[in-house]
């Protein structure tokens, strides 16, 4: 998104309920991709890129598709039109019935290429009465070679223009070739200062003779040939793909994918297959779909599409954060274990990532780009810049040891891993105080900072998976020249994370408040106890399941999955049972928030990011997930302990399921899950988000597997 649209889009939107003004929204539409380009196509049938982050190269910042009869221009986005994707795949379908026939859109991303097949119906079903010669596809792209929409310049062929600035060159191309093709440019100055917003693309000025060649914006007529025209976008960098060779790439592609067929059958190849017995299988094939359009070849994952790239009313998405992105990397790991879904490489390149990004203190950073891990842009890098802990996440760090550990006792085997952990170990460490608990932090949500619940979850977690899968484990691993001392360390790694454990296990009842009959959501730095419900703290729930493994460890198979058996001998005692059934009840209730158009979870008590004019908190769809996932693995918890509250655990687990699954209030009709709703209904801020769309696919898993007794006890979403 350039600065043009978000002040375009700030003229259009200023004052709206719930728009805020200067984004770039995908609450609508679907995207297409997998491991490279990401590209949006809007419920009108617009398309934009957002892989900048995945891929380095920016593309297609604005885009619009008509239907020429002679001089007459119809916008497809402008007429009724409806949208799906076909099958399991990332190809989108959409339909757009205009006054002189009946488009039918198919669009895939292959690699750093995107293909907009556009086949046209001029029956006699109420259509004008048109000869299909006289037909046209008008499209007008907009680039922005290496993010610059000024000091482009345009290079014509016969087969394809190709828009460049300096690295990045972006080719558009044509199967049928151009009748026309013209250039234009950007929005002037006095547009911009118009309080009106401009409708692009204009139309050709004659004085203007630089516009034809000193932009990044094309309008080009496509010929239609037996009722199809198809268009073709790739994004290349200088030095990894000539001129020629991107022409050839193009052709090659027009020739391979000629027809929807053949379309689909190479979209399918940007995701996992899934198996046809697998349970919820509507769900589970659009979360690991979402979950492949995130992800960078790397294996890394932007938390969601960059809405806001500037910064308006957020930090942006299009980044990793090591929280995020290693719980997905364990959910998806546990399903996996559990479904048979094949994933076998990602869990080894989240591995590798991991192993590369980590800093030499044992931690790892607040963002980094997901393409290559360099350092992002972030607020919480303390441990970089020598800062006291308050501006760093502890719990990132916590949750990538949970990760790495299971994975490790899940086979996955890649250099400096068993390295890795031991240097994760001391720096969590270092970030656990004398009493027990993390130091004073910045939280999950980012918004506060404080000694958090969640985070002291975490530590319990990551404690936990490491003295269940740490043998062998070696301080002498460690560089002796390095940050860390390798002589700070006990000989048995896994016995002394054991004991790290139980220290935070017994410092939990720091944070019990009797009053409400739930842990804190945090002390402040001040040393006050913040008794807010928070459904960060609902992670307390699959972390006293790894501690609980502990009581009965000779009974884990060793397959990663993270509780093993369980024994005879849990670890959890009755009252902490007792306390965390407490718990996870009164966070589920005191925060379930129902409109007569949404049912979920808030955030927290309080929350007020992103409200607009609405005065109560907003249902975020993590939270709800959060919810679900919890009582599902409170449930397993008391059915390891044959406590007979597993069974309303479950009922909780399911209902709140169904608010996020497939036709639940919080799933939109496109099978994503954005970040949170207006009460009104209205879908809001990044979407896809990847984490509760990770949540919800362990948390089919999980129920499926490990609670079948209860499978016919599932509650509808009221």
């Amino acid at each position: 998104m350039q600065l043009r649209d978000a002040l375009d889009d700030y003229k259009r939107h200023t004052g709206h309920a719930t728009r805020f003004p200067g984004e770039r929204r995908t609450v609508t539409g679907r995207f297409s991709g997998g491991e490279g380009r990401l590209v949006h196509v809007d419920a009108d049938g617009e398309l934009r890129d957002f892989g900048h982050p995945l891929t380095g190269l920016t593309g297609l910042v604005r885009s619009r598709v008509g239907l020429a009869v002679g001089d007459e221009l119809t916008w497809l986005d402008e007429v009724a039109t409806e949208q799906r994707y076909v099958g399991d795949t990332t190809l989108i379908e959409t339909v757009h019935e205009t006054d002189y026939g009946t488009v039918t859109r198919h669009d895939a991303t292959i690699g750093d290429a995107h293909l907009t097949r556009a086949a046209v119906d001029v029956g006699d079903d109420g259509h004008a009465n048109v000869d299909p010669a006289d037909l046209s596809l008008v499209v007008y792209a907009r680039f922005a070679p290496d993010g610059r929409d000024d000091r482009v310049g345009q290079l014509r062929y016969d087969d394809a223009v190709e828009v460049y600035h300096a690295d990045e060159r972006d080719f558009l191309a044509s199967d049928t070739g151009f009748s026309d093709l013209r250039g234009q440019l950007p929005a002037t100055f006095p547009e911009l200062l118009d309080d009106a917003p401009t409708d692009l693309p204009r139309d050709r000025d004659g004085d203007r003779y630089e516009e034809e060649r000193l932009s990044g914006e094309v309008v080009a007529d496509v010929p239609f040939e037996d009722g199809v025209a198809t268009v073709g976008t790739l994004l290349t960098d200088r030095e990894e793909t000539t001129r020629e060779a991107a022409r050839d790439r193009l052709a090659e592609l027009f020739d391979a994918l000629d027809d929807p067929d053949a379309l689909a059958a190479a979209a399918a190849e940007t995701t996992p297959s899934v198996p046809e017995s697998v349970p919820a299988r509507e769900s589970v094939v659009a979360d690991l779909r979402v979950l492949s359009l995130l992800s960078a070849e790397s294996g890394l994952r932007i938390a969601g599409p960059d809405f806001d790239p500037f910064y308006a009313t957020s930090g942006g998405y299009g980044y990793t954060w090591f929280r995020d992105d290693a719980e997905i990397s364990t959910f998806a790991l546990d399903a996996d274990d559990r479904l048979g879904l094949g994933l076998d490489d990602w869990h080894a390149r989240s591995a590798e990532m991991y192993v590369a990004t980590q800093r030499p203190d044992g931690s790892w950073p607040h963002r980094v780009w997901p393409r290559n891990g360099a350092l992002a842009p972030g607020w919480a890098n303390a441990r970089i810049e020598d800062g006291p802990d308050v501006d760093y996440q502890a719990d990132q760090t916590g949750s990538v040891i949970a990760y790495l550990a299971q994975a490790r006792a899940g086979g996955v085997d890649v250099e400096g891993l068993d390295r890795t952990l031991v240097a994760a170990l001391a720096g969590l460490d270092e970030t656990l105080a004398d009493d027990g608990r993390p130091v004073v932090c910045q939280n999950a949500w980012e918004d506060s900072a404080g000694r958090f619940a969640h985070t002291t979850a975490t530590f319990l977690e990551a404690y936990s998976e490491l003295a269940l899968h740490g043998d062998g484990l070696d301080a002498g691993a460690l560089d002796p020249d390095g940050d860390l001392d390798p002589d700070a360390l006990p000989d048995d790694l896994a016995g002394h994370a054991r004991d790290q454990a139980t220290r935070v296990y017994d410092a939990l009842d720091d944070l019990w408040v009797p009053e409400r009959g739930c842990y804190a959501l945090r002390e402040t730095p001040e040393g006050a106890i913040d008794d807010r419900l928070d459904s960060s703290t609902l992670s307390l729930a699959s972390a006293h399941r790894s501690f609980d493994a502990l009581g009965g460890v000779e009974g884990d198979g060793g397959d990663g999955n993270r509780a093993g058996d369980g024994g005879e001998t849990g670890a959890v005692d009755p009252e902490r049972l007792d306390r965390l059934v407490s718990h996870v009840e009164t966070v589920v209730d005191g925060l379930a928030h129902e409109s007569d158009e949404i049912a979920g979870l808030i955030r927290y008590e309080g929350d007020g990011w992103r409200r607009a004019g609405q005065r109560s908190e907003k249902v975020w769809t993590v939270s709800t997930a959060w919810g679900a996932n919890a009582c599902a693995e409170l449930a397993v918890l008391l059915a390891d302990h044959d406590d007979p509250r597993a069974a309303e655990l479950v009922e909780r687990a399911r209902h709140l399921l169904a608010h996020v699954s497939p036709g639940g209030a919080l799933c939109e009709p496109t099978t994503f899950l954005p970040e949170q709703f207006f009460d009104d209904g209205t879908p809001d801020s990044a979407t896809p988000l990847g984490w509760p769309h990770a949540i919800r696919l362990a948390t089919v898993a999980l129920l499926d597997d490990e609670l079948p007794q209860f499978a016919d006890r599932a509650v509808a979403d009221d």
